[in-house]
């Protein structure tokens, strides 16, 4: 596959992204997200000082996994989903549509994770400021996490719009419809089926729920690298054990989120080499 046509391709989507006002919109949100729970810690200790790193990644993982994935998702469906006209421009070039492609997603992906930085990024300047450095490696790691959070649902959201050709307001809502099913009914649709089962069973289809809902994993994930064995409590224990330690719990989110970011992108390549534009 042409390296350079990919280069091209990621350069242009990149630009293209940057001057958006969602991909500011996305930073401004970002790094605002993270000084309020960082000043809550100054308004809850009576204006004695603000959250540290470490506190202040803690709590912004549940926000990050509400917001991370819907952006992904819907800038995947708007930037990527062929629409007639300039697609059939696009894709009538004579290079590989599977390098196009890649480099449109490559190119929004970078936008996005410097988005994030920059917002994060601010945020953390204030805290380093007013708080010290105490912490920063988890607040490095809640960075890591949404990144690659971005990388996997990006590349769900490409998949997407590869079958939205000319319909890109019907795969902005199955993107919603995904969002809402991973991020939200699948942990209540989890706990149900585990409520019917042996405590035994419940336990594995929960932590199997965990592994392979990649919401779940990063969150997991990212909890595990910043407290250790303590983030869940029994829970954390038990999940360990499953997974027959760290390295072993490492390795299966790891495999989950692998898959989840290459099975995506492999359909969508399939999906586009064979499109009538």
């Amino acid at each position: 596959m042409n390296a350079r046509t990919i280069a091209l391709c990621a350069r242009q989507e990149l630009l293209m992204a940057v001057r958006s006002r969602w991909t500011q919109a996305f930073a401004a949100v970002f790094g605002g997200l993270a000084l309020a729970v960082a000043l809550s810690g100054y308004v809850l200790s009576g204006g004695q000082g603000i959250e540290d790193f470490s506190r202040t990644a803690l709590s912004l993982v549940q926000l990050i996994l509400l917001l991370v994935p819907l952006t992904a998702l819907t800038m995947g469906v708007l930037s990527l989903a062929p629409e007639r006209g300039s697609a059939e421009i696009l894709y009538s070039q004579p290079v590989p549509r599977g390098a196009i492609w890649i480099g449109r997603t490559a190119g929004l992906f970078a936008a996005l994770a410097a988005a994030q930085a920059i917002g994060l990024g601010a945020a953390g300047i204030v805290i380093f400021w007013r708080a010290g450095r105490e912490g920063v490696g988890g607040y490095a790691i809640l960075f890591v996490a949404s990144v690659v959070l971005t990388a996997v649902f990006l590349s769900i959201g490409g998949w997407i719009a590869s079958g939205g050709e000319g319909r890109r307001t019907r795969s902005l809502a199955i993107a919603l419809i995904v969002w809402f099913g991973a991020v939200v009914l699948f942990d209540a649709a989890a706990l149900g089926v585990a409520t019917l089962l042996p405590s035994g069973a419940a336990s594995r289809a929960l932590i199997l729920s965990v592994i392979v809902n990649p919401a779940d994993a990063v969150r997991t994930g990212a909890l595990l690298a910043v407290e250790g064995s303590t983030a869940f409590g029994a829970a954390s224990l038990a999940f360990l054990r499953f997974t027959r330690g760290p390295v072993g719990a490492g390795v299966a989110i790891g495999a989950s989120l692998l898959f989840w970011l290459a099975v995506p992108m492999a359909l969508a390549l399939r999906r586009m080499r064979k499109a009538d534009l």
